[in-house]
């Protein structure tokens, strides 16, 4: 079973490009530090319908089950990125879901 880990992201205004670049480096970094972590994909809103509620960047990793995404919340290396990320941002949105083919 497949599990999708989702965040969407609004950094602070404050922020930096160099910033942002240096935090999501420093993301997928934690795909070599974390072996539960199959894949890492990431991407920045480019406003085709400007729906996306000042969220400007998306995140999503992958995972092989539910308790491999437990394990990743209270890795030490995600607690330490997560240190990193989080003063970075103004508000966030974290989904954890099972993608279904159709």
């Amino acid at each position: 079973m497949e599990i999708k880990h989702l965040v969407l992201v609004k950094f602070n205004d404050s922020v930096t490009e160099e910033q942002i670049e240096d935090c999501i480096k420093q993301y997928g970094k934690l795909v070599d530090l974390i072996p539960s972590i199959k894949a890492f994909k990431w991407g920045k809103e480019i406003g085709i319908l400007n729906l996306n509620q000042d969220f400007t960047h998306v995140f999503e990793l992958t995972f092989e089950s539910v308790d491999d995404v437990v394990g990743f919340t209270t890795n030490p290396h995600h607690t330490d990125y997560s240190n990193v990320l989080m003063p970075l941002v103004e508000k966030f949105v974290l989904l954890d879901f099972q993608p279904t083919k159709v």
